[in-house]
C-alpha cells in the first residue's frame, strides 16, 4: 500500500474549501458576556421585544416574579430560581407570546430592620431613642442599597426584563394598595384582634409566621409530673394522672390535662423502687397502657403492678401540681385528638396560652369548663422579653429564653419546685427538632399575645379556606405533588396572624374602638390613609397627627379610637403584590399564567398570595405553580461556611462565565433538589465545549453561503434528507420541553443530537465533501443547505439557554446593527421533512457503520496496521437479506470515512470484526489500493486519471478548476 502522494507537483491546501469563521473555538465567557450585555443595554431589547410582540400581535405571557429579599449579595440558590424564571420567559417569548417579565424586590421586614439596629448598637445608639420615620428611612436606604446590587448581579446572569421600571414593596403606592388589601379583609369581617398563642421570637420580639420558622437540633429539659385526681372514680382515690413535656417552663400556664378516648389507660401501683427515688413505692398512677413500662423504666421503677381500668371520662378534674403555690384551681380532664400513646405517658399538660393544640382543646370546651365552675381566661404568663409575668405566681422575673436566645433560667426553677412540692418524678434531656427563627436561628417560644388574625372563616359557607382549597384545585401544579402539599398545609394552618410588633413595613392603618374593640370601617377615612401612603408612603401612619389627621370631621370623639401601630406580616405584603404589579400595570394582567419560586414557598409566597388572592377575589392570582427543590453541595450535604462546600454564582462567573451557570440550571432537575461543585461545573464545561466546538464548525462551513446555492430536500442525497428528518423530530421534543419547562428534556436533546447525530456522524462524513467537493456539487450544495438549517434551529432552540453563546453565534454570522437571536422566534422545520421509512433505513445504516468503524479502531489503536481510516478499504459481510437489499446503492466507503469499502454477501469469516449488537454483519480489514490524492488523501486507482492533475483524482481536479476559475475572477474584479 502507497500511503504517501508522489511528489505533487502543487500544494493543494489553498484550493481546499476549509471552514472559516471568526466565532473562536475559546469561549472567554467572563469577558465576552459583559459585552454582549452592554450591547443589549445600548439596544433596549426589553423594549424592542415588547414592541415586536405588540406590533405582532402577539398573546400575553406572564411570569410574576416571587420577589428576593433585598437584604445581601445573590446566592446560588437565588441564581438557580432567577435563570429558571429566565428559561421561561425567554422560551414563551420565542415561541410566539409577549412574555414580559417585571423583576420585584421584598423590601419591609425584620432581616432589613435588624441591619439597622446592629449599626446602632455599633454606634451605641438606641434604637428606641430614634424618631420612628427616621430609623424607617435608614431601612429604606439600606433596602435600595441592596437592590442596586442584585439588580446588576441579575443582569450578569443574562436575566431579561425590566430592570429600569422594577417593582418594590416598599414604593409608596405598593404600601398604599398593601393597606387597601387589608382594609378589604376588615370590610368583609375576616380581620379580627384575638389573643391567641403565637410562634414568638424572643430575640426579634415579635410574632412569627409558619414561613418564617425552621426546625433544628435543641436539646429541651424534659419532665415527668403528677397531677393528683381531684374529682374521679372513689378507686381512683390519691391517685395521679402523669404528663411529660419537654417545656416545663409552660407549667404555670398548665389549666387542663388532654387525654384520648382511643387510648387504653389503666391505673398502676408502684410496688417498688429505689430509697431515694422520686417515684415512691405506693405511689398510684394512672398511664396509657402502651406507655407504661416505658414510663416506670424512666422513673427507676424497680417493679410495678396494674390494678385496673381507668374510664378517662368519668375523672372530671385534678389538681395543679403547684397547689398551694398561688395555683389553686382545678385542672380539668379534656379529650383531644392531638393525644397519642407514641410517647410520653398517654396525656398531654395543656397550657392554653403555649400552643396551638392547646388553645383549640380549650377553645372547643369552653361550655363544658364553664360546667365545672372553671374560669377560662387564657393567663398571660411570659412576656415579650421571656420574662415571666405577675400571672405566673412565684416565678416572676425568671427568663425562659435569654435577650440572646439561650436557655434562661425559668425551666430549673420550675423543676425544683415541682420536687418540693413532691410532684415529680423523673427529669431528663432530649435532643429533638425544634422550631427556631430563620433568621436569627435561635429557639422560639409559644405565647399568648393579642394579635391580628384573617379569619380562615371555618364553619362559614364560602370561607377562606374553602376558598382556597377549590382555588388549588383548579390550579395546575409542576410537579403535580405541589398541589396535595399546599392543600394540606391550607387545611392544617390556623387563622393567618398578621401582625408583628416592628417598626419597617406597612402598618396594619386601622382604627380600633377602645370600649368595644371594633374596627372602623369608613371609607372616606380608609381613602385618605391610601392616599396619604400614595403620596408619602406608609410613614404617614407614623407621623405626627396622623391620628387625627385620618380621623377629622369622620367620628364624634377621636379619642375612642386607638390607632394600631403594629406592622402587617410581610407575607401579606408579598402575598399582594398581584394587585399592585399583575392589576394595575397596563403591559400585565391578572391573573398570572406562572408562579416559580422554591418548594419551600408551599408556606410562604404562593401560600400568602392564594389566601390574600382568595380573601379578596375569590381565586388563585396564578394558573399555574412551579417549584424547584434547594442546591446541595456536590456530596448532597447542605452548603454551609463551616464545610468550605459553598458555591457562589459570582465566582461561577468569574470563573467559566454566565452560560456554564446557565447550562447546569437547564440540565439539571430542578424539580428535586440539585447538586452543584467544582466537578459538576467541570462536567458543564466540557459539555459547553462541545456544543461550542460544534456550532463554530457549522459556522465555519456556511462560510459565504448564498441563497442560490439552497436545494429544496426532494433534490437533496438521502443522508441530508435523514438529518432533516432527525431535526424534526429533535424540534418536536425541545418545543414540547419547552411547553412543559422541562428544560432537561431540551438540553438532553440537543446535547445528543449535536454530539451523536452531527459530530459523530453527518459532520463526520460531509467533511470531505465540504473541504473537497466543487462549490457547485450538489451533495457540497445540499450539505450547505442542511446546515443551514442547522444553524437557524439550534442558534433560536439554544437561546433561552446559552443566552449569551447563541447572541455570539447569531452575531458571528449577522452583523446588522440591531439584529439578536433573541428577537427570533424558534425555527420550526416542517413537518413534511419527518419520513419514517427513510429514518428506519438509515438507522439501520447507522448500526452497520458502528461494525466498521469498530474494526477500524482495532486497526489503529490495537494493531497500529493504520493511521487514518481512509488507508482502509474493508469487506462488509452481510448474512441478513433484508440489510443487505437497504445496504445496497448506498457508498459505504463514504460512509465509513475510508478510500473504499465492500459489500459482500454472507456471514463472512470466524475470524471478521463483529459486534454482539449488530446481528449478521461482520468486518474484514483490507487496505486501500492506488495512490494517495494529494488534495483529499484518499488512496484509490483513480489518482493519475485526470491528465492535468496527475497527482489526485478526477473528482478533486474539477474542485481545483472551478477553485482556478473562481480565484481569478477575485483577482480581476
Amino acid at each position: 500500500m502507497n500511503d504517501k502522494p508522489d511528489t505533487p507537483a502543487r500544494d493543494y491546501r489553498e484550493t481546499l474549501f476549509l471552514p472559516k469563521t471568526d466565532f473562536p473555538m475559546k469561549a472567554g465567557l467572563p469577558q465576552k458576556e459583559p459585552e454582549i450585555l452592554k450591547r443589549w443595554q445600548e439596544m433596549d431589547i426589553f423594549t424592542r421585544l415588547r414592541e415586536d410582540a405588540k406590533a405582532k400581535g402577539h398573546e400575553l405571557f406572564i411570569l410574576h416574579d416571587g420577589p428576593p429579599y433585598a437584604n445581601g449579595n445573590i446566592h446560588i440558590g437565588t441564581a438557580l430560581n432567577k435563570i429558571l424564571k429566565d428559561l421561561v420567559v425567554r422560551s414563551q417569548q420565542m415561541s410566539g407570546r409577549d412574555a414580559n417579565y417585571v423583576p420585584g424586590w421584598d423590601c419591609h421586614g425584620l432581616p432589613i430592620e435588624w441591619k439597622i439596629e446592629e449599626q446602632y448598637r455599633a454606634k451605641g445608639k438606641n434604637k428606641d431613642a430614634i424618631p420612628i420615620n427616621e430609623f424607617r428611612q435608614e431601612c429604606r436606604a439600606f433596602a435600595e442599597h441592596w437592590m442596586g446590587i442584585q439588580s446588576q448581579e441579575f443582569q450578569r446572569l443574562g436575566v431579561v426584563g425590566n430592570w429600569k421600571d422594577p417593582y418594590t414593596t416598599m414604593a409608596f403606592p405598593a404600601e398604599a394598595q398593601i393597606a387597601r388589601e387589608l382594609m378589604k379583609f376588615s370590610a368583609s369581617g375576616q380581620l379580627y384582634r384575638g389573643s391567641k398563642p403565637v410562634m414568638w421570637s424572643v430575640v426579634e420580639k415579635t410574632a412569627l409566621a409558619e414561613a418564617e420558622v425552621e426546625y433544628q437540633d435543641y436539646t429541651s429539659d424534659t419532665i415527668y409530673a403528677k397531677f393528683p385526681v381531684v374529682k374521679g372514680p372513689k378507686d381512683l382515690a390519691g391517685a395521679s394522672a402523669v404528663i411529660w413535656t419537654t417545656t416545663p417552663w409552660t407549667i404555670p400556664g398548665n389549666r387542663a390535662i388532654s387525654y384520648s378516648p382511643k387510648i387504653a389507660y389503666g391505673l398502676y401501683e408502684i410496688t417498688a423502687a429505689p430509697n431515694d427515688n422520686w417515684a415512691k413505692t405506693g405511689d398510684r398512677l394512672i398511664l396509657a397502657d402502651n406507655l407504661a413500662a416505658e414510663t416506670f423504666k424512666a422513673c427507676r421503677v424497680e417493679d410495678f403492678k396494674r390494678i385496673g381500668d381507668v374510664d378517662m371520662a368519668k375523672v372530671a378534674t385534678c389538681a395543679h401540681p403547684l397547689k398551694g403555690l398561688g395555683y389553686d384551681f382545678a385542672v380539668p380532664l379534656l379529650e383531644g385528638d392531638h393525644v397519642t400513646d407514641d410517647a410520653g405517658t398517654g396525656f398531654v399538660h395543656t397550657a392554653p396560652s403555649h400552643g396551638a393544640d392547646d388553645f383549640e382543646v380549650w377553645e372547643a370546651n369552653l361550655g363544658k369548663l364553664k360546667a365545672l365552675g372553671v374560669k377560662t381566661e387564657i393567663p398571660f404568663t411570659v412576656d415579650a422579653e421571656g420574662i415571666f409575668t405577675a400571672e405566673a405566681p412565684g416565678f416572676e422575673g425568671k427568663r425562659v429564653l435569654t435577650e440572646k436566645g439561650e436557655k434562661g433560667d425559668a425551666n430549673e426553677a420550675i423543676i425544683q419546685a415541682l420536687l418540693a412540692a413532691n410532684a415529680l418524678i423523673a427529669r431528663g434531656r432530649l435532643k429533638h427538632q425544634y422550631p427556631h427563627s430563620w433568621r436569627s436561628k435561635k429557639p422560639i417560644i409559644f405565647r399568648n399575645t393579642p394579635q391580628w388574625f384573617i379569619s380562615m372563616g371555618d364553619g362559614e359557607t364560602g370561607g377562606l379556606r374553602a376558598k382556597a382549597l377549590k382555588a388549588i384545585d383548579e390550579t395546575e401544579f409542576v410537579p403535580p405533588a405541589g398541589q396535595n402539599r399546599l392543600r394540606g398545609m391550607i387545611e392544617a394552618r390556623p387563622d393567618w396572624v398578621i401582625s408583628r410588633q416592628r417598626a419597617w413595613g406597612v402598618p396594619i392603618a386601622v382604627f380600633v374602638n377602645k370600649a368595644t374593640g371594633l374596627v372602623l370601617n369608613d371609607p372616606e377615612v380608609n381613602e385618605r390613609i391610601a392616599q396619604a401612603f400614595e403620596t408619602e408612603g406608609a410613614d404617614a401612619w407614623f407621623a405626627e397627627g396622623a391620628h387625627e389627621r385620618f380621623l377629622k370631621d369622620r367620628v364624634t370623639d377621636t379619642d375612642e379610637w386607638e390607632k394600631v401601630n403594629d406592622i402587617l406580616d410581610v407575607w401579606f405584603d408579598s402575598g399582594s403584590t398581584h394587585a399592585f404589579v399583575l392589576e394595575q400595570r397596563p403591559d400585565l394582567r391578572w391573573p398570572a399564567d406562572v408562579y416559580l419560586e422554591g418548594s419551600d414557598q408551599h408556606r410562604g409566597w404562593f401560600h400568602s398570595s392564594l389566601l390574600e388572592s382568595c380573601g379578596t377575589r375569590g381565586r388563585a392570582p396564578y394558573n399555574t405553580v412551579i417549584t424547584h427543590g434547594f442546591t446541595m453541595a456536590e456530596d448532597g450535604r447542605k452548603m454551609s461556611k463551616s464545610l468550605g462546600n459553598q458555591v457562589f454564582p459570582q465566582d461561577v462567573i468569574k470563573q467559566s462565565g454566565a452560560d456554564i451557570l446557565r447550562l447546569w440550571v437547564a440540565s439539571t432537575d430542578y424539580v428535586d433538589d440539585q447538586r452543584i461543585g467544582p466537578e459538576i461545573l467541570k462536567s458543564n464545561v466540557e459539555a459547553y465545549r462541545k456544543l461550542r466546538n460544534t456550532l463554530r464548525y457549522i459556522l465555519g462551513a456556511l462560510d459565504g453561503f448564498a441563497e442560490k446555492e439552497r436545494l429544496h430536500p426532494k433534490d437533496m442525497p438521502e443522508l441530508e434528507r435523514y438529518i432533516l428528518h432527525k431535526l424534526a423530530q429533535v424540534h418536536a421534543s425541545v418545543l414540547e420541553g419547552y411547553r412543559t419547562y422541562d428544560f432537561k428534556q431540551v438540553v438532553a436533546q440537543l446535547i445528543n443530537f449535536m454530539n451523536v447525530d452531527l459530530s459523530a456522524f453527518y459532520l463526520d462524513i460531509r467533511k470531505d465533501s465540504l473541504y473537497c467537493d466543487a462549490p457547485s456539487s450538489k451533495r457540497r450544495r445540499a450539505c450547505r443547505t442542511v446546515m443551514d438549517q442547522l444553524f437557524h434551529c439550534l442558534a433560536t432552540w439554544l437561546a433561552p439557554i446559552l443566552c449569551f453563546t447563541a447572541e455570539e453565534v447569531w452575531l458571528s454570522r449577522f452583523r446588522a446593527e440591531k439584529s439578536s437571536v433573541h428577537l427570533m422566534q424558534f425555527a420550526r422545520p416542517p413537518e413534511k421533512w419527518v419520513d419514517a421509512d427513510l429514518a428506519a433505513k438509515w438507522d439501520k445504516i447507522r448500526e452497520v457503520r458502528r461494525v466498521i468503524t469498530g474494526a477500524l479502531e482495532i486497526e489503529r489503536q490495537v494493531k497500529k496496521t493504520i493511521g487514518s481510516s481512509l488507508e482502509a478499504a474493508p469487506e462488509v459481510h452481510v448474512s441478513d437479506e433484508d440489510l443487505l437489499a437497504v445496504l445496497k446503492g448506498i457508498d459505504i466507503a463514504e460512509m465509513a470515512i475510508t478510500s473504499d469499502a465492500t459489500l459482500v454477501a454472507g456471514e463472512g469469516p470466524a475470524d471478521a470484526f463483529r459486534l454482539d449488537d449488530v446481528k449478521g454483519v461482520a468486518v474484514v480489514f483490507k487496505p486501500a489500493e492506488g495512490r494517495k490524492c494529494a488534495r483529499s488523501w484518499k488512496i484509490t486507482p483513480e489518482v493519475g486519471s485526470d491528465k492535468e492533475f496527475p497527482d489526485i483524482t478526477p473528482r478533486d481536479a474539477d474542485a481545483v478548476r472551478e477553485w482556478q476559475k473562481r480565484h481569478q475572477k477575485k483577482l480581476f474584479a
